[in-house]
């Protein structure tokens, strides 16, 4: 089948995936770990010091993914009320930040720790008189005292973002090994950083990994397959437990299939869209 990449750049953008990006005019611009990219409506991508990317994931089989995911009505409204929305390739870095600092908070707020940490840790770059924080490399954050984590107000999570950092930079958390290895492997590894639980894991494989079968079961999440996979997903308790979000993300693999994380984020979308809740 023939792949008709086409992407809605304003809502692919705006669904909880990515935190540093901002609107000028017709182009989003956005930090993905080292590079500064840029982008039209049409979603041609334009890295800013022509790095090569593939932050767009333009090899997917969009037909195929679409066509396996759509298992029922409700999934089915959802992708075609948002035809367009894509899963981004993340710097994992920064992912893994971005969501360690995500936790019990919403998207402004994650948004603008992520904007503090770039700016006092990050390089400052200046292209077409625009000013730019890249964001910062491992061995910047490992080597910054918890107190100046703080500063950047993620609260409690400081001691965990210096770890994380720490750990990749003695290569205890490698990341070319994690996208090449399945999902239950990367976990296991993702799940030996502090601050790094199940939902978090599932963010960082689905958005910077390559781990398509991931499906992150936030709050929001829990109440979508509440609200509308009830005999699909018999879900007893608010909050579950390590074993439950093993046997429900075996449940949800089985029902969506392999490419279930796209699932997740037209579901996650159009309930925070009904709900009128704010993106960047």
């Amino acid at each position: 089948m023939r792949n008709k990449f086409t992407i809605d750049i304003d809502n692919s953008i705006n669904s909880g995936q990515v935190f540093l990006w901002q609107k000028s005019k017709n182009y989003w611009y956005g930090i993905d770990g080292q590079n500064i990219l840029k982008i039209n409506q049409k979603g041609k991508i334009q890295s800013m010091q022509n790095m090569k990317t593939s932050f767009l994931r333009k090899n997917d089989d969009i037909e195929k993914i679409i066509k396996s995911v759509s298992r029922d009505k409700t999934i089915k409204k959802a992708v075609k009320k948002y035809e367009g929305l894509r899963i981004f390739n993340q710097d994992p870095f920064q992912c893994m930040i971005s969501f360690i600092i995500s936790s019990n908070s919403n998207i402004q707020k994650i948004k603008s720790s992520l904007e503090k940490i770039s700016r006092k840790f990050g390089k400052k770059v200046v292209i077409e008189d625009q000013e730019f924080f890249l964001f910062p490399k491992p061995e910047k954050i490992a080597k910054a005292s918890i107190s100046e984590i703080k500063t950047c107000g993620v609260g409690y999570r400081a001691p965990f973002i210096k770890e994380a950092a720490k750990m990749v930079t003695e290569k205890k958390i490698n990341f070319e090994y994690l996208k090449n290895s399945n999902y239950d492997e990367t976990k296991r590894n993702l799940r030996l950083i502090p601050g790094v639980g199940n939902k978090v894991a599932d963010c960082i494989m689905l958005f910077s990994l390559n781990k398509l079968d991931a499906f992150p079961l936030d709050t929001w999440m829990i109440k979508i397959l509440e609200k509308y996979y009830s005999k699909e997903f018999q879900i007893e308790t608010k909050t579950i437990t390590e074993k439950q979000y093993e046997i429900l993300h075996e449940k949800i693999v089985d029902y969506f299939g392999p490419y279930c994380g796209f699932a997740q984020q037209f579901l996650f979308k159009m309930e925070r869209e009904n709900y009128e809740k704010k993106w960047l």
